[in-house]
C-alpha cells in the first residue's frame, strides 16, 4: 500500500418505494469511501431482505438484487477493512435477531476499544461471526432488554471509544448517530415526490444527495442520535458528555469527493485554498504546475491561481485501470505506475515542472512519478504537498500504514527529496491547513489533525 486507504460510506433511505435502488445509486457515489465490499438491507415493514458481497458496488449488485430488495425503507454500507479482513462476514450492514426486535446497523469509523468489549463479550457468551468492530454493537444491544430502543442506544454507544457514524435500522425506525467527537461525516437530505410525500436521506456524503436527487438539509450533530419514523424526525442526545470536536480533516484533505460538502464546507475550494496558501508559504520560480491526478487537482488549480504559474494537465490518468488488473509477465512488469499515469511530453519538455498533490505517505509513488516526468524531458521537478507532513497512523476509521513505513516520521525534508530525487520538496503548514478551513491551528478546536501532529483525542487501547 503506497498510501491512505479509503474508509467506508453508509446510507439510509426512509420511506421510499424505491429505498432499495436509491440506497444503490447513493452507495455508487460514495465508491470511493470502499472498495472492497458493498450491502443493502431493506425492510417493507414486514420482512427484512439483505444482499451483500465482495467487491464494487456494480457488481455486487445486478437488476434481480435490487428487485429482490423490496420495501419502502433500506440502509447500505460501502466497506474498506480498517478493522477485520476483508471477508463475507465483515461485509455490511451487519443484522440480528434480538430478543425483541431486529436490529441492522452500518458503521463508518472505527472504535478504539473494540477489542477491550469483545474480550468482555466472548467471556460472557458471545460468539462473534466476523472479525470487525461493528458486531460489538450488535452484541451489547442484544444483552440490553430495554424496551425503549434510544435508551439503549444511549446505554451501549456510550460505551464505544473512537469514530462512529451509525446508520440503524429496527421494526420500528432509522437511526443516524454521530460520535460526540464528530470523527466522520453523516448528512440528513430530504426527497419529495410529485404527491408532496417526504423521504428521509442519511449519508456519509452530500454527492450521493446530488445523484438521488435529494436536497441537504443539515448535518447530523456530533453527539446525537436522530430517530427517522413515522412520527417524522426526533433527537436525542447520545451521552451527557461533552466532548471537543474531532472532526477528521482529511476528509478535506482527501478522502471525500471534491463536489461534497463536509463539515459545512465545500471539499472543492477547501483543496483550492490548500493550493493557494501552498504557494504562498513555498515560492519557486517555474514554467508549468501539473497536478497528480486525481487527487492533486483542485490543489493544483488553486496553486497556479496564487502563484500565476501556468496550470496544464501535464499528467494523464488511465481511467479503465481497475483493482482486477491482470499483471504483464515479470520480465515487463516494469511498467508500473506508467499503467496507470502517462506525462505529456510537450507540457513538460524543457520545463521546471512543479508537481502538486494531496499528500505523501510512503514515497514511492511520488518518486516513481517524478521519474516519468524526468523521462518526459523535465529541466527541473519540485514536488508540492497540499498538507503537512504524516506522522502518525489514524486509528479512527482509516485503514494508514504503520508509523515506521511513514517516510515523514522517519525522515526530515531534505532525506525525502534525495529519496524521491526531485530538486525541491515543500509541504503545506499545519498553520497554512487550518487557515485555509477558517480556523487558527493553536486554538482550533474543530478538526482531528492526529496523522499530521500526534495529538490523538482519544486515549488508544491494545
Amino acid at each position: 500500500m503506497s498510501g491512505f486507504k479509503d474508509e467506508c460510506g453508509v446510507i439510509g433511505i426512509w420511506n421510499h418505494e424505491d429505498a432499495s435502488r436509491l440506497a444503490y445509486l447513493g452507495l455508487y457515489a460514495m465508491q470511493h469511501r470502499g472498495q472492497e465490499s458493498a450491502g443493502i438491507v431493506s425492510y417493507d415493514h414486514k420482512t427484512l431482505l439483505q444482499h451483500k458481497g465482495l467487491g464494487l458496488v456494480g457488481d455486487v449488485f445486478s437488476e434481480s438484487t435490487l428487485n429482490y430488495l423490496k420495501g419502502n425503507v433500506a440502509i447500505g454500507h460501502v466497506r474498506y477493512s480498517t478493522t477485520g479482513q476483508n471477508l463475507l462476514a465483515n461485509a455490511q450492514p451487519l443484522t440480528a435477531e434480538l430478543y425483541n426486535n431486529f436490529i441492522s446497523v452500518a458503521h463508518n469509523g472505527n472504535i478504539v476499544n473494540a477489542s477491550l468489549i469483545r474480550k468482555n463479550l466472548q467471556k460472557s457468551g458471545a460468539i462473534f461471526q466476523g472479525s470487525n468492530d461493528t458486531e460489538c454493537v450488535l452484541h451489547l444491544m442484544s444483552k440490553d432488554q430495554n424496551s425503549d430502543f434510544v435508551a439503549s442506544l444511549q446505554e451501549n454507544l456510550s460505551q464505544l471509544e473512537g469514530a462512529f457514524s451509525f446508520v440503524i435500522l429496527n421494526s420500528e425506525a432509522m437511526y443516524a448517530v454521530r460520535d460526540n467527537y464528530g470523527f466522520r461525516p453523516l448528512v440528513l437530505g430530504e426527497k419529495v415526490n410529485d404527491a408532496g410525500d417526504i423521504s428521509y436521506v442519511v449519508a456519509s456524503e452530500t454527492c450521493a444527495f446530488d445523484l438521488i436527487g435529494a436536497k441537504f438539509i443539515r448535518e447530523i450533530k456530533p453527539g446525537e442520535i436522530c430517530k427517522i419514523s413515522k412520527a417524522g424526525l426526533e433527537t436525542f442526545s447520545l451521552t451527557t458528555e461533552k466532548k471537543v470536536l474531532a472532526q477528521c480533516v482529511f476528509e478535506h484533505v482527501y478522502f471525500s469527493r471534491p463536489d461534497s460538502i463536509v463539515y459545512g464546507k465545500s471539499v472543492y475550494e477547501t483543496r483550492k485554498n490548500f493550493g493557494k496558501w501552498l504557494a504562498t508559504e513555498n515560492k519557486v520560480e517555474a514554467d508549468v504546475v501539473i497536478p497528480v491526478p486525481d487527487s492533486g487537482l483542485p490543489s493544483a488549480i488553486g496553486f497556479s491561481n496564487q502563484s500565476k504559474i501556468p496550470f496544464e494537465l501535464g499528467i494523464i490518468r488511465n481511467q479503465y485501470v481497475g483493482r482486477t488488473f491482470i499483471q504483464p509477465v515479470q520480465t515487463i512488469r516494469s511498467f508500473g505506475v506508467k499503467i496507470k499515469l502517462n506525462p505529456q511530453q510537450a507540457i513538460i519538455k524543457d520545463k521546471r515542472v512543479i508537481i502538486v498533490d494531496d499528500s505523501l505517505v510512503r514515497g514511492t509513488t511520488s518518486k516513481k512519478i517524478i521519474a516519468l516526468v524526468r523521462q518526459a524531458g523535465a529541466k527541473e521537478v519540485h514536488l508540492r504537498i497540499a498538507s503537512p507532513p504524516t506522522i502518525g497512523p489514524c486509528f479512527y476509521g482509516v485503514d494508514t500504514p504503520q508509523k515506521s513505513h511513514l517516510i515523514a516520521a522517519q525522515h526530515n525534508i531534505d532525506e525525502i527529496r534525495n529519496f524521491i530525487e526531485a530538486d525541491s520538496l515543500s509541504y503545506l503548514s499545519l498553520d497554512g491547513m487550518f487557515a485555509s478551513l477558517n480556523e487558527t491551528y493553536a486554538s482550533q478546536k474543530s478538526y482531528c489533525a492526529a496523522c499530521f501532529d500526534g495529538k490523538y483525542p482519544t486515549p488508544l487501547f491494545e
